[in-house]
């Protein structure tokens, strides 16, 4: 096998999971050179990355136009193998139009039934393989089963534009997220940053839209070793930041998955969804945080809503932030 593509455009956290794959197929097939396909926007988290020989962006904005080019391309390049790990029509039927030679993916995907191999992608809230388990079945006949981490790689530049913030012991808080009831609340974060040990210093993080919600926390804690880095670092800079710190404070969300690529501490705060969906941290320095009485509306779903479909957000408002404390 000379050629393999990887196709992975759905969120951030998602591209960040399926480096896992490419760590193992390097590390099986070292000569092989890899291709990656991600949606524009997520590209800078994969820049430089050693074992990634090419890039390839989708452009969602102008979907099926970027769709047909990459499929023109993917034919030039004749591929030996392309593996998808989304589970939509798009990417289903660029694997299928790709032109490889082999196509495997999840049975989910609408066009599966043009793969030439398709797997179970299996997802209970009482317990499921973690995600990158579920990804990494697929690739098994040529590789093993043994699990790896995913894994980022910051550049010497994403390091040293950090350096600046690890003077002194810190811990990083990323309060943000896309979906509403992923998002532990404002005023809970506050909470825990009024709780915390003086001195102890504090780095907001997250992307330029999350600035504003920084700014939010920052100006009422009560705390003053707060700094808002959100929107400030690059992507690969933020997980340079976060492999170093002391505690990293996340939602169920991207730099959860940044932590574990570092296999950085965390403490990931799951509000209306469970660890038991297969996207909890895998960092060796791990807590769990969730509410502890039993909601019969917990978890209403697998991405999280734009509210609270019951409108109490029980899931995250009855969290006490002593369950957060630092040991």
């Amino acid at each position: 096998m000379n050629k393999i593509l990887v196709i992975q455009t759905a969120f951030l956290g998602d591209v960040v999971l399926a480096t896992a794959l490419v760590e193992k197929i390097k590390a099986q097939l070292p000569n092989v050179e890899l291709h990656f396909l991600l949606r524009k926007g997520n590209e800078a988290v994969l820049k430089n990355h050693p074992k990634i020989d090419r890039l390839w962006i989708l452009d969602k904005g102008q979907k099926w136009a970027s769709t047909r080019s990459l499929i023109s391309s993917f034919r030039k390049e004749k591929f030996d193998l392309a593996i998808n790990l989304q589970r939509f029509l798009s990417s289903g039927v660029i694997t299928v139009l790709s032109g490889a030679k082999r196509t495997i993916g999840f049975k989910k995907n609408p066009m599966s039934f043009l793969f030439s191999e398709s797997f179970d992608h299996i997802i209970e809230s009482s317990g499921s393989d973690h995600e990158v388990m579920r990804n990494q079945r697929m690739i098994e006949s040529f590789t093993d089963s043994k699990p790896v981490r995913p894994r980022l790689y910051p550049s010497a530049d994403d390091y040293k534009s950090v350096e600046v913030y690890q003077t002194k012991e810190y811990i990083t808080v990323a309060p943000a997220s896309v979906w509403f009831t992923k998002q532990f609340p404002a005023h809970k974060w506050i909470e825990l940053l009024n709780s915390l040990k003086e001195g102890l210093q504090v780095y907001l993080i997250g992307a330029p839209s999350d600035k504003e919600l920084c700014n939010q926390i920052l100006e009422a804690t009560t705390n003053t070793s707060v700094i808002n880095l959100a929107g400030q670092l690059k992507p690969l800079a933020s997980v340079a930041l976060i492999e170093k710190a002391k505690m990293n404070y996340v939602n169920d969300s991207a730099p959860l998955h940044f932590a574990s690529a570092v296999n950085a501490p965390v403490t990931a705060v799951f509000c209306s969804t469970v660890p038991g969906f297969g996207f909890g941290p895998l960092s060796d320095d791990t807590r769990i945080v969730e509410v502890k009485e039993d909601l019969s509306c917990r978890p209403c779903g697998l991405h999280g809503y734009r509210k609270c479909p019951k409108g109490h957000f029980k899931c995250a408002e009855n969290i006490s932030i002593d369950q957060l404390a630092m040991k």
